[in-house]
């Protein structure tokens, strides 16, 4: 019998994230009436959004039908508009709690949350029971499915009714033990610009596994009119765009700006899309150029964007897309330092060759070694940090390009004495070509990413193991 008048309350199980729901129900002598699925309320009582897309229900004529296994790659929203059921749910997830077991009744006044790759079964109490369930994706021939008997030993599920005395279908009977089982895999993490420096960087500190894809322009490119189709985009959790146009000063040219603004807000707005569509997390990696650089001290996310030349309005028009999407994680950082060619390498080549350079000293900021901004996105994600906007840089004083400069030069043996400073427009005065503004000030403040629990490296001592490591 329906119990009337509960309190909505959300009870933990041993399997995580399988969440039971205690659904107040409204009744008369006329019927009852009950919201099974109102989310405002629910959130508010602490379950997820998890997106619902389809409604379905299963009319069961007898008592003991008994159907399942099933681990789908979605979430289910699990309950009875009539009868009762006994549920029975085995996490059938790679992992620790693989093979965990949770049992209970279901009638009008409870439903459960199943998490992706959790079995899912029952077994009806009472007759003419019509089971119900809110998935938040459509089923789908490619999905990857996983099973388990219901007889299953090691599961040991204790049926109210036995299986040999009740309605099964042969299908669910012919599905594999426990220690036959597939398991299923974690969502998927799409890494765009896997052959970047800070792609590279990801590389490291995410690892190969089986979940973790890293994309470049030849295998995934954000311009192209079939990024919707180019994946099963339901089957990723998260999405870290490290792929950006940073030509900064090609910015200025004609083809230059087509390719910014199609790579880093045209691109970048078709993400957006699929993010938010999909319920996936989208990092984004921005920059400080979306300052102007005229603050006297630390800029703040919280900041007004000011962009000065075609790069960071692309950047800055990037962000502002990326701000929409429901989990979202902005990255603003500057000076960016890791494979290839960059400054610090170009400094160390030319005290190598004994060459006295002449560095600009009017813009100041902080490096970002691209092994720390991997570490910071890894953090956020893992630490489940309140989604927005953090700006990511080494810690320390600011420096000037000079300033650096003379620091590669004395930390690998050579006079820092030898670089000379001039002005930004002193540095250009003899280049051919468009020129772009840059941001005199480009410190940003690192207080919101520190409250997180992350503690950035301080620049000095960052240059020093990146030398000794990569010369």
């Amino acid at each position: 019998m329906t119990e009337f008048g509960k309190t909505l309350t959300v009870t933990e199980t041993p399997i995580p994230g399988l969440l039971v729901v205690d659904l107040p129900v409204h009744g008369d002598s006329r019927g009852w009436f009950k919201e099974n699925w109102q989310r405002e309320k629910m959130l508010a009582a602490g379950l997820p959004d998890f997106g619902p897309v389809q409604n379905n229900i299963s009319f069961n004529d007898a008592v003991g039908t008994t159907r399942g296994i099933h681990a789908e790659p979605w979430d289910k929203w699990v309950s009875v508009a009539t009868g009762r059921i006994f549920g029975a749910w085995v996490d059938l997830r790679a992992g620790a709690s693989f093979g965990t077991v949770f049992t209970t009744e279901i009638d009008p006044s409870r439903a459960v949350l199943v998490p992706r790759g959790v079995g899912n079964s029952y077994q009806t109490l009472d007759a003419d029971t019509a089971y119900t369930y809110l998935v938040n994706d459509h089923w789908s021939a490619d999905a990857e499915y996983s099973f388990l008997n219901l007889a299953d030993e090691t599961s040991a599920i204790a049926w109210p009714i036995p299986l040999s005395e009740v309605e099964v279908s042969a299908k669910d009977l012919g599905h594999p033990r426990l220690a036959d089982v597939t398991p299923v895999g974690p969502k998927k993490i799409l890494v765009l610009g896997g052959g970047g420096q800070l792609g590279l960087a990801l590389r490291d500190a995410l690892g190969d596994a089986a979940h973790i894809e890293y994309a470049t322009r030849d295998t995934l490119d954000l311009r192209e009119t079939d990024l919707y189709s180019a994946r099963r985009w339901r089957d990723y959790s998260t999405i870290i765009n490290a792929a950006a146009y940073t030509a900064v000063d090609l910015a200025e040219t004609v083809d230059g700006r087509r390719e910014a603004w199609a790579t880093n807000v045209t691109g970048v707005t078709a993400l957006a899309r699929i993010a938010t569509e999909h319920g996936i997390t989208l990092v984004h990696v921005s920059s400080d150029y979306v300052f102007d650089g005229t603050t006297a001290g630390p800029y703040t996310e919280t900041d007004e964007v000011q962009p000065l030349g075609v790069y960071g309005q692309t950047k800055a028009a990037g962000d502002a897309v990326v701000a929409t999407v429901p989990r979202h994680y902005i990255l603003r950082t500057s000076w960016v330092i890791g494979e290839g060619r960059n400054f610090v390498r170009t400094m160390a080549s030319l005290a190598e060759r004994g060459i006295a350079p002449r560095v600009v000293g009017d813009q100041v900021g902080r490096l970002t070694f691209t092994d720390d901004l991997a570490s910071a996105i890894v953090h956020l994600l893992s630490n489940t940090a309140p989604y927005g906007i953090y700006n990511v840089t080494s810690g320390g004083d600011a420096r000037s390009w000079a300033d650096i400069a003379r620091a590669v030069y004395r930390l690998t043996g050579h006079d820092p004495d030898a670089v000379t400073d001039v002005t930004t427009s002193e540095y250009f005065a003899d280049q051919t070509g468009p020129i772009a503004p840059r941001p005199r000030n480009s410190v940003l403040d690192l207080s919101r990413i520190r409250a997180t629990g992350w503690t950035p490296r301080e620049a000095d001592e960052a240059l020093g193991v990146y030398l000794a490591s990569n010369l």
